[in-house]
């Protein structure tokens, strides 16, 4: 039978026990890290030396001398702490995506890839069905600049947006001045998920003081559900270093237009690659545009283009 004594002693052994334990439990939860947010690069270019079998075409250099390769980018990722990227294969190399689908298969977790085709060619329309058949292909990206700009208007384009709506494919588009067109394919083709690139602004537009002109097409097209857009590239366009606070106030007008179930972080970070590190361009998001509520910045930083691309979490 236990003496007084010794039951105190074991009640208030026990007592202090259970409050250093509970002590432990608050300092833990307390010290937990915070949730991590998933970061998604919405556009990021590969591509790898020019050889025999891997040819560029005339004329069109790369945005940098040397090679950007997966094993380049990849311990960048890791380094500013981005999860994944949608690699979009450059024009330069022509109309191939095996580079970026190479990506994707070594590291189908971290890379999905919005693809090429010749569009001046119909019979690329047999190809749509099975696109993203292709592991790791979500869906198609296109440009209208140079001699390409014309297609938007001169029927070049326009076998693609229907077969791309019955193929349910998302497409991305770089169309500059052409916001009047865009509407009018969205409009008619409520069922095929456009994405605005770069916020339809390119640098030659930032050099001619054009932006806000620039911008008002590109949020006269938030009033169709069907379009959203990437607020990326911008460090690119801005004239001033980190944070690039000039352009603040572009990606906050593009924000409020469209929403941030509709708005994608993305770098196309090698058209300014010595603009800024990896990491900068990931905190001027997350640290320097005060407009984004945290619950903001997780659907603009990932999780909204992982939703739009279906690109699982």
């Amino acid at each position: 039978m236990l003496s007084r004594r010794d039951f105190l002693n074991g009640t208030i052994g026990a007592s202090v026990a259970l409050a250093a334990q509970g002590v432990q439990q608050t300092s833990a939860q307390t010290t937990a890290p915070a949730r991590k947010r998933m970061i998604v690069d919405a556009q990021c270019h590969l591509w790898k030396a020019e050889s025999a079998d891997w040819k560029w075409v005339p004329g069109r250099p790369p945005q940098m001398p040397e090679p950007f390769t997966i094993e380049k980018l990849v311990p960048l990722m890791d380094e500013a702490g981005v999860d994944r990227v949608v690699v979009v294969p450059p024009s330069w190399p022509g109309d191939r995506n095996d580079y970026g689908l190479e990506a994707a298969r070594r590291y189908p977790e971290r890379f999905h890839v919005m693809g090429r085709l010749p569009l001046e060619k119909p019979e690329s329309a047999a190809l749509l069905p099975k696109w993203k058949e292709q592991p790791g292909m979500l869906g198609v990206r296109l440009t209208f600049l140079g001699p390409q700009e014309k297609w938007v208007t001169d029927g070049t384009a326009d076998w693609f947006w229907p077969a791309a709506e019955k193929a349910g494919l998302p497409v991305m588009f770089l169309a500059p001045g052409h916001g009047a067109d865009f509407a009018r394919i969205a409009e008619r083709h409520p069922g095929l998920t456009l994405i605005i690139d770069h916020m339809n602004v390119t640098l030659d537009i930032a050099k001619n003081n054009k932006v806000p002109e620039a911008l008002a097409q590109t949020v006269a097209l938030a009033k169709y559900p069907n379009v959203s857009c990437k607020v990326s590239a911008s460090p690119g366009i801005s004239s001033e270093p980190y944070p690039f606070a000039d352009v603040k106030p572009h990606l906050r007008r593009v924000f409020e237009a469209f929403g941030r179930e509709r708005c994608y972080w993305g770098t196309d970070m090698t058209n300014s690659f010595a603009k800024a590190t990896y990491r900068h361009r990931v905190t001027q998001f997350t640290e320097t545009l005060d407009f984004l509520t945290e619950e903001d910045k997780d659907w603009v930083m990932g999780r909204a283009i992982l939703a739009r691309l279906g690109w699982k979490a």
